[in-house]
């Protein structure tokens, strides 16, 4: 009898869930199944809190199972499974992301998308130079936890954003 390798997704119940991310930097989780259709003259519930002075600056569906891909203004790339999130309810704010991967403090998230396979083409676009890179995705998926350079940039150039692409469009 051959023993089959185990791995920590195998026991991870694979379900889309919502992800947000505040402008402050707050992350979580929420399964799409704890959302319900509002009916017609409803009066609607609260989708996520935030602070005061905080909103949410990026709302996605992703399955627990893939990654979310981090581009900072740096040129660096972190990367996270979905289920590594922690689930929160719909009125909590979150954890903070600087919990979660390893940036600096003065690293601002620039862009971020999930991925289910590391086959597609990302671009990024430093902003002086006008440097455009193409890398294939693959090449970010034995990441640090410090992060992996996307792109070399100049001294005091930022990067702009990173793109997904099936590699025909620039």
């Amino acid at each position: 009898m051959q023993l089959k390798e185990f791995k920590l997704e195998d026991i991870i119940a694979e379900e889309d869930v919502v992800v947000t991310i505040s402008h402050a930097g707050f992350i979580k989780r929420f399964p799409v199944s704890g959302y319900r259709r509002q009916g017609r003259g409803g009066k609607g519930v609260t989708g996520a809190g935030t602070r005061e002075e905080d909103f949410i600056e990026h709302m996605f569906v992703a399955s627990t199972h893939h990654y979310i891909m981090f581009f900072t203004d740096r040129g660096k790339c972190y990367w996270l499974k979905v289920h590594e999130i922690p689930e929160g309810g719909r009125a909590t704010k979150g954890r903070s992301i600087l919990n979660l991967i390893e940036k600096d403090k003065e690293e601002n998230i620039t862009d971020l998308f999930p991925s289910r396979n590391l086959q597609t083409i990302i671009y990024c676009d430093g902003n002086r130079t006008g440097n455009i890179k193409k890398t294939v995705l693959s090449a970010y998926s034995n990441i640090r936890k410090g992060g992996i350079i996307a792109i070399s940039l100049a001294a005091g150039d930022r990067l702009i954003e990173a793109k997904l692409s099936e590699g025909q469009n620039i």
